[in-house]
């Protein structure tokens, strides 16, 4: 065969170059390179395991070992040369290894395939954005936690379909928040298990001839455990994918939050005064101060949901083992790791920051006749059947919203009109702050639950930072 022999790592079988277009398109740099120090872990644990089992020597461990970290050296300096030509991050240093170290530098990748390579790289990769989402999502529990405390008792309207519905204190609504980003976590903690598999040793698909240790370089790299089927190793991106749901659940949390303050900001509600640090202004009303944070955060969401997709479509229909396809699976979880990441630790700044309008979420109560089912149970209590309660109570409402009042300011007489069964302390039961304080079951609004849900979250912060309880 006539032509220019390839200078590829692999280009053996092949006698000339490849075409520029073809570089171009299959290279993968553009993202890959996120995963280089990661590949240096795995490589590391690679060599000390071909060493461990006499595959390369002492003084070729210690001469690869010196390579990669003069490697790592150039990394973190911004000094190391991609060269785009070498189509991905394993390429590229390993070739700048056997630069440095030479012979030894060519025998590490004795028993290993770019398949299990970057299978391992990638899930390291993965593993440390979870836990970088973890350690993120607590500094957010813990601002919502530190506002409840703060705003035990304050009090405004609960909402359903939008519309006010009954009182809740301030507490009870954070911590609601609070609960979604505990359970965030818990999947995190749930699915490192899984993303914490070794398939190191698993070769290009079918494993090796090579009598590797793949429990060594998994204790290396801080995995509990090893591939159990070769061709699922190379082949499997579940990892990835239940991180891209978690990212997905967890900005679908983030975005439901931003739209209560999107709303609570507006003056027609004046529930919260956002930060200046973390509001714009516009550049044409003077009075304006803008929830963008709040709105990227909501407007990030449908990205990271476009991701999750976009990986699930790629896997969807490939045959086993490896397949070039599955190069794409590191642009979605990089961008969503960058989205997720920057998103919660926003939010948690500006909760902490966040101050609330105690006198406005008060007047708000007032405003939506939220002490209603308060009088519907008062008569319940007293005999009459819900449905009748309902009723009457509802033709309360309605007179006291065409004279202009609030039911606590209907005078007895009127009261009694309606029913019999209502007498002067119907007044108390009105009271909206006692009507939290009635709200006393397990999980509901009532002071004693709030403080049993604060109490439980701070164990809960407790056991996760390591602490005693």
């Amino acid at each position: 065969m006539k032509g220019k022999e390839t200078d590829k790592l692999w280009g053996g079988r092949f006698a000339s170059e490849t075409s520029s277009v073809v570089e171009e398109f299959t290279q993968s740099l553009d993202y890959d390179r996120f995963l280089a120090l990661h590949d240096l872990e795995g490589s590391r644990a690679h060599a000390r395991m071909l060493a461990n089992t006499g595959i390369i020597t002492k003084d070729e461990l210690e001469q690869i070992l010196s390579g990669l970290d003069r490697i790592q050296d150039e990394l973190e300096q911004d000094k190391f040369f991609w060269d785009p030509g070498l189509e991905d991050v394993h390429m590229n240093i390993e070739r700048r290894l056997t630069d440095l170290a030479g012979a030894p530098g060519q025998k590490l990748h004795t028993g290993r395939s770019r398949n299990d390579q970057v299978a391992l790289d990638f899930r390291l990769y993965t593993a440390a954005a979870l836990q970088e989402w973890q350690q993120a999502l607590k500094e957010l529990i813990q601002a919502l936690l530190e506002q409840a405390e703060t705003h035990r008792d304050a009090l405004l309207p609960g909402y359903t379909h939008l519309q006010p519905a009954q009182p809740v204190c301030l507490a009870q609504h954070l911590l609601a928040y609070a609960r979604m980003f505990m359970r965030d976590h818990e999947r995190i903690e749930d699915a490192l298990p899984r993303v914490k598999v070794s398939p190191l040793g698993a070769a290009a698909l079918a494993g090796t001839t090579y009598p590797l240790e793949p429990e060594q370089v998994a204790g290396y790299v801080g995995f509990e455990k090893v591939f159990k089927n070769s061709m699922d190793a190379v082949s499997d991106r579940d990892f990835v994918l239940e991180g891209l749901f978690i990212a997905s659940m967890t900005m679908m949390h983030l975005s439901r939050l931003g739209e209560e303050f999107i709303l609570w900001s507006n003056p027609g509600f004046g529930f919260i005064i956002l930060p200046d640090a973390f509001s714009t202004g516009s550049s044409i009303m003077p009075q304006k101060k803008n929830p963008d944070v709040a709105e990227l955060v909501r407007g990030k969401t449908g990205g990271v949901y476009g991701r999750l997709m976009a990986l699930l479509t790629t896997m969807k229909a490939l045959p086993l083992t490896y397949n070039r396809d599955m190069q794409e699976d590191k642009e979605p979880f990089i961008e969503a790791h960058r989205c997720v990441s920057s998103s919660v630790q926003v939010m948690a700044g500006m909760v902490a920051q966040m101050e609330f309008n105690r006198e406005r979420m008060l007047g708000a109560l007032k405003e939506g006749y939220l002490n209603a089912t308060e009088l519907a149970d008062y008569l319940v209590a007293r005999g009459m059947p819900f449905r009748q309660a309902h009723h009457i109570t509802g033709r309360l409402v309605a007179y006291a919203e065409d004279k202009g009042l609030g039911l606590e300011d209907v005078d007895l007489e009127t009261f009694r009109a309606f029913s019999e069964l209502i007498h002067s302390d119907v007044y108390h039961v009105l009271d909206y702050e006692q009507a939290v304080k009635r709200r006393g079951t397990s999980g509901g609004t009532g002071p004693a639950s709030v403080e049993e849900q604060i109490k439980d979250i701070h164990s809960w912060m407790d056991k996760k930072n390591g602490g005693s309880v």
